[in-house]
């Protein structure tokens, strides 16, 4: 039987290509409904030992990147707690499964992170869960799409992205570090929307460029203590964000010269490697999966 996970394939038709059917959901949007469905490498993924006995946090990881996320870093042989919205809970319970059925302790918290407060509760609940938090996966954020301008963007809507996509990151960041032991690592998630933004994501992209330069500091600063600082730049990712945030779901994805969208599991790797041993030597990277769009 061929190995998925391994055999030579080629990328531009590995994985479903737009046009895809029309679809739109509610915010935050569900991974069931989604046509074609999310891959996570539920069938696919297979571990090799590089996070054994690891404590990770993953925040939003009950679907998209963080669930694919969350499979890969079990399977790798880390415990896994993750966060997820209220209303996404029966989201998170499929998380918690494929954790689980890695042999891996799943621990599901439901958390807003855009209060500071509860930041605080969460890191403290992973450390009494753990004892200590060896990987960090900032990974939730929030977007909107408002394609008639900056006109269009409420303080409301503003106020939202900054507080899940920067401010929760702050907080988590800075509450984790006395936990975060010499070897350990932290991740965020930026996007292509860093270094080409769309005008319609406009206070999304603003984030994901606040992000690249929090993850290049920070990681000079924290060079001394021994923990590294990285970050993923995806491109286009088939997630529920997106019929659930942006207006055209049939051609997404076909802007990247792949022609395709990434599935989540197509992300997981990247993260495992960060995350690892194997990558001793990196810090304040920030590694493009973009479908070969050419980023700086």
């Amino acid at each position: 039987m061929t190995d998925p996970q391994h055999a030579q394939q080629n990328p531009v038709t590995q994985h479903p290509r737009p046009e895809f059917p029309a679809q739109d959901q509610p915010h935050p949007g569900w991974t069931g409904p989604m046509d074609p469905p999310p891959d996570h490498g539920e069938e696919s993924y297979r571990g090799s030992g590089r996070l054994e006995g690891r404590h990770t946090v993953i925040t939003g990881g009950d679907s998209g990147i963080g669930r694919a996320v969350a499979l890969a870093f079990a399977r790798e042989g880390a415990d896994v707690l993750f966060t997820h919205l209220e209303q996404e809970a029966d989201e998170a319970s499929e998380t918690s499964r494929l954790v689980e059925g890695a042999g891996r302790k799943a621990v599901a918290v439901s958390c807003d992170i855009r209060e500071e407060e509860n930041c605080r509760a969460l890191i403290e609940r992973a450390a009494g869960e753990f004892g200590r938090i060896d990987v960090l996966v900032n990974n939730a954020a929030y977007q909107m799409s408002q394609p008639d301008g900056i006109e269009a963007i409420s303080t409301e809507q503003f106020d939202r992205v900054m507080r899940t996509n920067i401010y929760g990151m702050f907080w988590l960041t800075k509450f984790a570090l006395p936990h975060i032991p010499e070897g350990g690592s932290i991740i965020n998630s930026t996007s292509v929307q860093a270094y080409k933004p769309s005008p319609h994501l406009l206070d999304y992209a603003t984030t994901k460029g606040a992000i690249v330069t929090f993850t290049q500091g920070l990681a000079q600063m924290l060079v001394d203590r021994g923990i590294r600082v990285n970050a993923v730049a995806p491109g286009p990712v088939w997630t529920p964000l997106i019929p659930s945030t942006l207006p055209d779901t049939v051609k997404f994805g076909k802007q990247a010269p792949l022609g395709r969208p990434a599935q989540p599991a197509e992300l997981a790797p990247a993260y495992v490697y960060l995350a690892s041993q194997e990558a001793s030597f990196i810090t304040a990277e920030i590694l493009n999966a973009t479908g070969g769009t050419p980023l700086p």
